[in-house]
């Protein structure tokens, strides 16, 4: 199972280069066995960039879980274990969603698709695999 990153699947939705062919062959066999997921709080991110003009989307946020939803890309939602689990994180910035994303890796013992230096340097946690390699 794969979790992407929340700028993973802006990467993909919009075909992006930043994306590397490894990452995308992951994704690519992934995604038939239903193993491709995102977590339901990178749209609570993407809506807070959005909102702080941090980020534009080519399209409505709800267009985007739309695609994702279409393209194959299961939401986990947050529960009890996954916000528990981040919570106790050590070693990890407090960015919420970065937290929240690195836990619903490990409750769900999958490999993390990010491109975030400190989330592929971290000492423990997920497998992580480098979403440009």
């Amino acid at each position: 199972m794969i979790v992407l990153d929340t700028h993973t699947l802006i990467w993909l939705a919009n075909d992006l280069p930043k994306l590397g062919r490894t990452a995308r062959r992951h994704i690519e066999k992934a995604t038939p066995r239903g193993e491709l997921t995102i977590s339901s709080i990178s749209y609570w991110e993407l809506a807070m960039l959005v909102d702080a003009q941090r980020i534009r989307l080519p399209v409505e946020l709800t267009q985007l879980r739309t695609w994702a939803k279409a393209a194959g890309v299961n939401e986990i939602p947050v529960d009890g274990d996954i916000a528990i689990t981040g919570g106790r994180l050590t070693g990890l910035h407090g960015d919420p969603a970065d937290r929240l994303i690195v836990a619903t890796a490990l409750c769900r013992h999958a490999v993390l698709l990010t491109a975030d230096q400190n989330l592929l340097a971290m000492s423990s946690g997920p497998k992580r695999l480098d979403a440009q390699s």
